[in-house]
């Protein structure tokens, strides 16, 4: 499978800050912690944007690093992708990015 898909399905090759951080662009950086910050209700830093992949080794986000419920979970679970769990398609965790995909 492509260590680029996220545990939950997404797509890190596109995801603006593994962008930021492979082409060390601080402009898409700042661009992404303002987008960020404002979607979340929270204080996202420029400093904040450093990501390689969910799945791949190297740096994360604050957030995909110690925050995101579904990689805590597949990775205790040692499934690849949520899509290998056998309870997928009734988890509450991954719930909000189906919903975004349909």
């Amino acid at each position: 499978m492509n260590k680029f898909i996220a545990y939950c399905g997404l797509d890190c090759e596109k995801c603006e800050a593994r962008i930021a951080t492979i082409n060390n662009d601080d402009s898409l950086r700042e661009k992404v912690a303002k987008e960020w910050s404002e979607l979340n209700k929270v204080t996202i830093t420029k400093e904040m944007i450093n990501c390689t992949g969910c799945r791949i080794e190297g740096a994360k986000t604050p957030f995909c690093d110690n925050l995101c419920e579904i990689r805590k979970c597949a990775r205790n679970k040692k499934v690849e992708t949520c899509g290998d769990c056998n309870e997928f398609m009734q988890c509450d965790k991954v719930k909000k990015i189906i919903g975004n995909n349909v």
